[in-house]
């Protein structure tokens, strides 16, 4: 058996994962929906039905756990929760109305590509989908002003002050909100990129057609440069989050960084050096097989 706060702590851990991947895969599906448009080049589109073949399951079990973790959150700790809901009962009721009109929305996206596939009914497929993306941000945005709260709360909210003196905006304008928002969004297209890249491979393998072979090959090339060229920008987010994490109080980034919670940010850093030198070493053998990328195969150096 496992205790409430291991619980918890795995059952958030997994719905962030899924929802990192159903809020990331969205936006270049979008893109690569609109390159298959304008660009008249029907491989495009077929990428980004792929793409959002993907969603299905993951929103699914997005929902599950998300489920899960609400349950653990108000059996386990209630005080807890009932503190959260009554500081957060409008943007949680908001929450719910975004989620549903963003599942009708990507349903009816999903489902609507061969029928929506030419001319005008093709142009508001792809706006439906840049709905059903804006849509989960939106939500994505308002979950993350209840996770901030506890972390990084006004300097005059304490946990004793009554939760019905404090005003909602009060609560939601906290030091890391939109730092956070700016970091997650990159973060999910970041990890949407590298899932995609590794079902693309998985597919690959399972290829019995040079063309199917062809096809995954290309997909998996596509998320892994997405993956990479975010993973770039992605710590400095990080840098500011970190920040604003200190101005708010130094102690606390002390705390998380030089004190015992220290040795997560090696192995962090670790991990993130083994990403970038394996998702580049994958580039650069992708680029091998690319006409007129380069000729013969290059020596790769660091500079």
């Amino acid at each position: 058996m496992i205790g409430a706060r291991a619980f918890v702590w795995i059952t958030a851990e997994v719905h962030l994962m899924f929802a990192a991947f159903v809020l990331g895969v969205p936006m270049f599906a979008v893109v690569t929906e609109a390159i298959g448009i304008f660009g008249g080049d029907e491989r495009y589109d077929r990428l980004s039905k792929e793409f959002t073949r993907l969603l299905l399951v993951a929103y699914s079990a997005t929902a599950i756990w998300g489920a899960m973790l609400v349950f653990g959150l108000s059996t386990l700790y209630p005080r807890f929760w009932a503190y959260l809901t009554t500081i957060f009962a409008p943007s949680m009721w908001l929450y719910a109305a975004l989620f549903f009109i963003e599942s009708f929305t990507l349903y009816l996206y999903y489902y609507g590509w061969d029928r929506w596939k030419k001319g005008r009914a093709k142009l508001g497929h792809w706006t439906l989908g840049i709905h059903a993306q804006r849509l989960g941000h939106d939500r994505d945005v308002h979950r993350e002003l209840v996770a901030n709260v506890h972390d990084v709360a006004a300097p005059d909210i304490t946990p004793t002050t009554d939760p019905t003196t404090i005003k909602l905006w009060h609560a939601i304008a906290n030091a890391t909100w939109m730092p956070i928002n700016v970091h997650r969004v990159i973060a999910n297209v970041v990890f949407g990129g590298a899932i995609v890249g590794a079902y693309a491979s998985y597919r690959f393998l399972a290829a019995r057609t040079d063309e199917e072979r062809a096809h995954y090959d290309w997909m998996g090339y596509v998320g892994n440069f997405i993956a990479m060229s975010a993973l770039i920008v992605l710590p400095f987010a990080g840098y500011w989050l970190g920040r604003e994490i200190y101005q708010y109080d130094q102690s606390m980034g002390i705390t998380m960084m030089g004190g015992f919670m220290s040795w997560l940010w090696v192995i962090q850093a670790f991990l993130i050096a083994v990403l970038f030198l394996t998702g580049n070493y994958y580039l650069w053998i992708g680029m091998g097989r690319i006409p007129g990328a380069g000729g013969s195969s290059p020596t790769p150096s660091i500079c």
